[in-house]
């Protein structure tokens, strides 16, 4: 148990900051790996970061940014079980998933708010992040107890919307893209987002709990392997979402399911993304599945490797269907010459791609900078000290120098933009050239 007694403003500002400062985006995805492009960097060490264990901290709530579409949001968990694929470590031997469903609520609708993460699965990452990356024991992030800004099955708004379907880093939790997930659902979009059982941690219904992965830097096999289980996972969930437009209930815990949810999803028109290898799983299953109209990969390489490769099927072959690719610092397609950010897979996709393309880049940013880990950081760091500007170096180490508002903005902005323009068929003047209301953000061509 935290003893709240020891805590001490002061040495939180003297240890917990010293640390920060010598915290660094590679080291922290060392500690607890995301992509392909951290191998080979060292994590934190020094002796600051020694300093830093010899305090107490009390768990500290995050703030999920309040979306900026018109709409209330709604959200619930199902849970799947696909019995044509093992799983010898499930209690029934078949592959079992845990998704999450973000919907337009109607504007009526009062319930409580959904937190940020199930208990037990928070327990883990805040542990998990807390020693990454300040060296402490305990969990410092509150993430249990944190609210979004989504009310629990809720009745759903009236009409059919778009689906879009999200898979994160590996070995992440789907509930690390909430801020970008919860966009699309205030814009008018029902979200599904994916666990990967087995590479990060699950909690299944009555506490049920399957660890992560414990592979610190995969191998190109390795990746291959775990990128194909994805794209199986994706298909299934897809399989299971047209049950659902049915009027069947693929929860196999039947779990009753929010008015009006069965006719909230459009399955005509359906779109995907994902952060990092989460970008590989959205390209890869394009590549094999015409249910898929448009994809967007944020900051993932689409190699098994990104300076080894070999080359996943989207980037050696292109896709036949419109994609958008978005990168940060890290990733790059025009500069061999600069091998620690050049992403050989990004640039064979460019010259192989056989429909609409686009590259973005936002300079300013880490490769973490795409995923919640663009603010929640701040707000640990700001609730523990109240000091502003320790909080706002802490968060520049994590996910990058730029404006971590400008930085959630533009990703929100864009990506809405994309599934506006090929889920429904809106006109997109954002999406041809620079714009001055985003000068963050670069065209790369």
């Amino acid at each position: 148990m935290t003893n709240y007694q020891s805590f001490s403003r002061r040495r939180v500002v003297t240890a917990g900051l010293a640390a920060s400062l010598i915290l660094s985006t590679p080291a922290l995805a060392q500690a607890y790996p995301v992509d392909e492009r951290d191998h080979g960097r060292s994590p934190v060490t020094g002796n600051a970061l020694a300093a830093a264990t010899t305090a107490t901290y009390p768990p500290t709530k995050i703030h999920v940014p309040a979306p900026t579409g018109p709409h209330k949001i709604g959200t619930i968990e199902l849970h799947l079980v696909d019995r044509a694929r093992r799983d010898e470590s499930a209690p029934g031997r078949r592959r079992e998933l845990m998704v999450s469903v973000w919907y337009p609520a109607r504007s009526r609708a009062e319930g409580p708010f959904a937190k940020y993460m199930p208990p037990k699965t928070a327990d883990v990452l805040s542990r998990s992040l807390s020693k990454a990356a300040f060296g402490l024991k305990e969990p410092l992030f509150d993430f249990a107890n944190s609210d979004t800004q989504a009310r629990v099955e809720v009745p759903a708004e009236l009409g059919r919307h778009p689906v879009v379907l999200y898979s994160p880093g590996f070995p992440l939790s789907r509930f690390y893209g909430t801020a970008q997930v919860e966009e699309l659902a205030s814009r008018g979009y029902v979200v599904v987002t994916m666990d990967h059982t087995h590479e990060g941690p699950v909690e299944f219904p009555g506490g049920r709990f399957v660890p992560g992965a414990d592979i610190l830097v995969p191998t190109a096999a390795e990746t291959k392997a775990f990128v194909d289980t994805r794209v199986a996972d994706t298909r299934f969930v897809l399989d299971q979402l047209t049950l659902l437009g049915r009027g069947l209930n693929p929860d196999v815990d039947r779990r009753r399911l929010p008015s009006g949810l069965r006719q909230a999803l459009d399955l005509r028109r359906v779109g995907m993304f994902g952060f990092s290898a989460g970008g590989h799983t959205a390209a890869n299953t394009i590549a094999v599945d015409g249910r898929i109209r448009a994809g967007a990969d944020l900051d993932g390489t689409l190699a098994y490797d990104m300076q080894e490769g070999p080359l996943g099927p989207a980037a050696e072959k292109g896709l036949d269907r419109p994609f958008l690719l978005f990168g940060s610092d890290g990733s790059q397609r025009t500069d061999p010459a600069n091998p620690a950010t050049y992403d050989k897979s990004w640039a064979a996709f460019w010259k192989n791609q056989r429909n609409w393309k686009l590259n973005l880049q936002l300079p300013g940013t880490n490769h973490l900078g795409f995923s919640d880990y663009q603010f929640f950081f701040y707000d640990v760091f700001f609730g523990l000290t109240d000091d502003d500007a320790g909080a706002t170096q802490v968060q520049a180490n994590v996910s990058g120098i730029l404006d971590r508002h400008r930085m959630l903005l533009a990703q929100r902005t864009y990506l809405t933009a994309f599934f506006d323009r090929f889920l429904k068929d809106r006109s997109q003047p954002l999406l041809e050239k620079e714009s001055k209301d985003f000068p963050e953000v670069q065209f790369v061509r």
